[in-house]
């Protein structure tokens, strides 16, 4: 039995997070512990808080009790907003505090590029444009290069956990240029893990999303590859054997 632990924000889309385990196969535990959100608001200020060592740590005790295997903080924003070294002083810290290898989707979104042997994507994302962007520059730095950004502009993750498939797809379609050989959606709070086969249908191309990634993440640090086609190419493309 592999036992996955993620720190997750509130309570949006972590719907999602049950739904993957029941795919993943009955070797697969998927504990999640909620953090405090704080305020909820796609805000630097408020993003910056929300990823703080102290509200991270809270949850670490009730994941290694659970006998996780690796632990993975669930945000997206509240990880890249620190910036790449920030970030990796984020995942450091947790590593520290849980005593298990960490990570963040932020870097599951570095590290699912490189899997599935992508350089160039666009990003479709539910934050404000200056957020966005924060995204777009994390990827530049790993050296993915992004074809485009489309922000949606919304302010809160209980708004963006109220999307329907049709606003998931509309918002996919909006950002796939025909340069970009993935699109990614990166936000935990955005139900999407139902909608990756019908995302890779209509795009024709690799689609990324912020959980499908985090899960993924959690696999890798644990040393496990699961064959799971219901999650999209990243779940079914043999690793890139990097030259």
């Amino acid at each position: 039995m592999t036992a996955l632990g993620f720190l997750y924000p509130g309570h949006s889309g972590e719907d999602d997070y049950p739904r993957i385990e029941q795919l993943l196969g009955s070797d697969v535990r998927v504990d999640l512990v909620h953090t405090d959100i704080g305020e909820d608001a796609h805000r630097v200020d408020a993003l910056l808080e929300m990823g703080s060592p102290q509200r991270l740590a809270a949850g670490v005790s009730e994941l290694r009790l659970a006998g996780a295997d690796a632990v993975v903080w669930a945000c997206t924003s509240g990880s890249f907003v620190h910036g790449w070294d920030g970030a990796h002083e984020q995942v450091r810290a947790l590593a520290q505090a849980a005593g298990l290898p960490a990570s963040s989707t932020s870097f599951a979104f570095v590290n699912a590029v490189k899997e599935i042997g992508v350089r160039r994507v666009s990003v479709g994302a539910t934050y404000p444009d200056d957020v966005a962007r924060l995204f777009a520059d994390f990827l530049g730095t790993a050296g993915i290069e992004v074809a485009d950004v489309v922000s949606s502009g919304i302010i809160t993750a209980a708004e963006v956990g109220t999307w329907t498939e049709a606003e998931v797809l509309a918002l996919a379609r909006a950002a796939d240029r025909p340069d970009a050989q993935a699109v990614l959606l990166p936000d935990t709070a955005l139900h999407t893990v139902a909608h990756i086969p019908a995302l890779e249908k209509e795009l024709g191309k690799p689609v990324l999303t912020a959980n499908q990634v985090t899960i993924w993440e959690g696999l890798r640090l644990a040393d496990r590859r699961v064959n799971a086609p219901e999650l999209g190419a990243l779940f079914t493309r043999e690793p890139v054997v990097q030259a």
